[in-house]
């Protein structure tokens, strides 16, 4: 079969610099694609832009993929049979997956992988798929995870690092508006798997996001994190922020903070 080779860019550092640098260097690419979660950073969706436009005019074909439900279809709407389910007992039935958690992330294979996959299965019918991944060398051990056979690891062959990938694409003029000097992460804004660090800047820098995640956290029957909802992460980080203003501590280990906080969530 003749072989069609895809860059599966996801829009993030590592994906980005990958893709970057195998145009740089003219390695044959008959297609880039990218799925759209529906709860990318705005900056997000401008940069994945930017880089769609410089693979059109190095003449690439960029698929943008989507689920034709959206993100909040699956969490609120979406109709849900569960056989035995504590859940349906609980909470009376409810609709929707809402928030994902650490062993059900429902967003990510259906959001992602499940639409992915099936864009990858028409092409296989024709082609002999090679496809490039954006793992860091520093990231090798996803690649011990499972072996999958038609993939090129150009970062790992290149050894360069995350950090390596971010100075590269920042070389190259592209930043996503700032996002990684504020986070350590990039992915869905709205993500509950996301460190409390991360959940502060959101709050601070993007009050448009975080007030639509309170409201998210409101309709939804699955609390936002295991040890805080929304509305309880909004009181901690509000107390945090008094108590700095006053030169107290905010040290979650100090036993004033804590009953602080005890306090504040009532």
């Amino acid at each position: 079969m003749e072989e069609y080779r895809i860059v599966s860019f996801s829009g993030g550092k590592d994906s980005t610099a990958m893709l970057l640098r195998l145009m740089e260097l003219g390695e044959p690419i008959n297609e880039v694609i990218w799925c759209d979660t529906y709860k990318e950073f705005p900056a997000m969706y401008r940069h994945v832009e930017r880089v769609k436009a410089a693979v059109k005019e190095a003449g690439i074909k960029f698929t943008v993929l989507k689920n034709e439900y959206s993100f909040d279809h699956y969490m609120f709407d979406r109709e849900i049979t569960r056989k035995n389910s504590s859940i349906n007992e609980k909470y009376n039935f409810p609709n929707g997956f809402s928030w994902a958690g650490p062993r059900m992330r429902w967003c990510t294979r259906t959001m992602k992988l499940d639409v992915i996959n099936k864009h990858l299965s028409a092409l296989k019918k024709k082609y002999r798929l090679i496809q490039y991944t954006g793992i860091a060398a520093d990231e090798q051990f996803r690649l011990e995870r499972k072996a999958n056979s038609g993939h090129i690891h150009p970062l790992v062959e290149w050894g360069w690092t995350e950090q390596m990938c971010l100075e590269y694409c920042y070389s190259k003029g592209y930043d996503w508006e700032g996002l990684y000097r504020k986070f350590d992460r990039v992915s869905c804004w709205c993500c509950p798997l996301q460190s409390l660090d991360n959940l502060r800047t959101l709050r601070k820098e993007f009050p448009d996001l975080w007030e639509e995640l309170r409201q998210m956290d409101k309709r939804t029957w699955r609390n936002f994190r295991a040890d805080f909802t929304a509305e309880q992460l909004e009181k901690r980080f509000a107390l945090e922020d008094s108590r700095t203003a006053q030169g107290l501590t905010v040290e979650p280990r100090n036993k004033d903070f804590r009953k602080a906080l005890k306090e504040a969530l009532g």
